[in-house]
């Protein structure tokens, strides 16, 4: 092994067993827990929120159907002239 070679190893060796490092692999190590873990919430508050779209989507049309039922029965009271005003 030339001595260039052994250097380099031995550079490496000491930047991985310095303080500062394992600090920065520690904190980075959490970091990515932690993303994964927000990751996670986020897709199960994602289709939590597809499962209220649905929802809405069903109160939505029974409302529509009521206005339209509202203004069938509206107009057909006022066709038969049977529409009065509230005592």
């Amino acid at each position: 092994m030339s001595e260039s070679s052994t250097q380099g190893k031995d550079q490496e060796t000491r930047q991985l067993e310095s303080p500062h490092e394992q600090q920065q692999a520690l904190l980075l190590s959490r970091i990515i827990n932690n993303i994964e873990k927000l990751n996670e919430s986020v897709m199960v508050m994602n289709k939590s929120l597809q499962e209220v779209n649905v929802q809405n989507m069903n109160v939505e049309l029974v409302a529509q159907m009521f206005k339209n039922y509202q203004s069938n029965v509206l107009f057909h009271l006022e066709a038969t002239e049977s529409l009065k005003d509230p005592s």
